[in-house]
């Protein structure tokens, strides 16, 4: 299992806990209402603002919180790119010693088997 199906897996519990707290909220709030009409209209327009802004502030936190995650995730992907690449950069200059040196090796064998002098490597 990868990472990214764990976070989404956590992120749709998320979302489903979310939401069934926003289901709780509304209908206990509108049976609330329902039991105690209001006369004033005022008093249910302050009563759904309530509520309205206590369903926000749970959802808003949440994202919040997602989004937070969701940056040091991007921040641990990148850095973790950078780490691949230079692993790789350090393979291709390691892979590229090892062919020159087992060109030299191969040249110096064949001179050798040919009984002539090797060439000298200038430095």
């Amino acid at each position: 299992m990868s990472i990214f199906t764990g976070k989404a897996s956590e992120l749709e519990t998320l979302v489903a806990d979310v939401e069934g707290e926003i289901r709780e909220l509304v209908s206990h709030d509108v049976a609330e209402l329902r039991r105690h009409p209001a006369n004033d209209g005022e008093m249910v327009a302050s009563d759904l603002s309530s509520l309205l802004q206590r369903v926000s502030a749970n959802s808003v936190q949440e994202i919040d919180l997602l989004i937070d995650e969701l940056k040091m995730l991007r921040e641990r992907l990148q850095h973790e790119g950078e780490r691949v690449v230079d692993e790789i950069v350090a393979y291709a200059n390691l892979s590229h010693a090892a062919m020159q040196s087992a060109k030299t090796i191969s040249e110096r064998l064949t001179h050798w088997r040919e009984g002539s002098d090797p060439p000298r490597v200038s430095e």
